[in-house]
This record gives structure tokens, sequence and C-alpha cells, in this order.
């Protein structure tokens, strides 16, 4: 994983490269984002190898706040979102819920009309289960969440954003998500 990682910064940057030097467009104030998306929630449910994965519908909202200086935009945010993960068999389930989130971003210009960022941050997320011997359970977990993703103005106010996002919580549960957004910035 961390050799991919590595390859597809590097892909990049050499990509980046040329347009880094242009004019660019301002990524500076605050944002409103709409998101939606894929959703992969591993419990982490001892011995229950594969069988402990959910996949669902990701939805929610964002709202952040960037500042560009030259070519790097810095910024914070934060997201509620919502998931239809859920996994039952054996007389048991468990689904996923909400999940908040508070962190951070950077990122570079390239050309005009386009951010690549990385973020990091903290996230919890509520989980509920019920059957096979535990009753019914509900919790929440804290972790941290990671990713990358492309920003697109689409105009002045309005951007699209496409991005992946780890997330690793307590007792073993982990995140993969894959979001779209469709933002405006006031």
């Amino acid at each position: 994983m961390k050799k991919i990682t590595i390859a597809a910064a590097i892909a990049v940057s050499a990509l980046a490269s040329p347009v880094l030097a242009q004019e660019s467009g301002d990524f500076s104030g605050v944002k409103a984002t709409a998101i939606a998306g894929y959703d992969n929630t591993d419990f982490g449910i001892a011995g229950a190898g594969s069988a402990d994965n959910a996949d669902g519908f990701l939805y929610g909202a964002s709202l952040g706040y960037d500042l560009q200086s030259n070519n790097i935009v810095y910024g914070v945010e934060a997201e509620i979102t919502e998931s239809t993960a859920d996994i039952s068999g054996g007389g048991a389930s468990v689904d996923a819920s909400r999940d908040l989130y508070a962190g951070a971003r950077v990122g570079f210009v390239a050309g005009d009309k386009a951010l690549i960022y990385a973020k990091a941050g903290y996230t919890n997320a509520r989980y509920t289960g019920a059957g096979a011997g535990f009753g019914a359970v509900a919790g929440n977990a804290d972790g941290v969440r990671v990713g990358a993703g492309v920003e697109f103005k689409l105009s002045d106010k309005v951007f699209a954003r496409g991005e992946y996002r780890y997330s690793n919580y307590e007792a073993g549960v982990s995140r993969n998500q894959g979001i779209v957004g469709l933002g405006v910035k006031f």
C-alpha cells in the first residue's frame, strides 16, 4: 500500500509541476459541501473473516474554511455523514450509523481551477448491534481519518470534489470511503 501511495504522489507531482507556475484562482473562503458516496465498514468482529465487512451508501454535509497563499491552500473542515452499511447473519446484526469528522487539509493549486489536497483529522463513528448473545448495543468509536482528493471549480462560487479516505477506529473498526461532493463557496 505504501508503494502505491508513494507512486501516486510522485505521479501527481510530476503532472502538476508545469501548471504550478501559472496564475491560480482563489480557493480561499468559507465552503459548504453536500457529499455522497460509497462506504465499506470493517466492524473488526473476531473470527468473522470477510463476513464483518459491510457496504453501503454514504451521505452528508461538510463545512470548512480555506486560506490560499500563492499556490498552497490550507484549510479546516467539519463533517457529518450517515451510512446505510450493515451486516446481519447468525441471529446478529451490526449497523454503521452517523460519522463526525473534524480535521485539516493542505493542497496545491494545479492550473486555475483544480486543487489537489490531502487531509487528516479526528473522526467519531456511531454503531448499533443486536442479537447473537450480546443483546442490543450501541456505541461510539473514536478514530483518525486520512484522505486525498481533487476539488475542481465549476464557477467562482461552485465546485465539485472527489475524495478517497480511510478511517481507523477503536476496537478494530475501520472504513474505506469514496465520495463525490458539490459545494458552494461564500
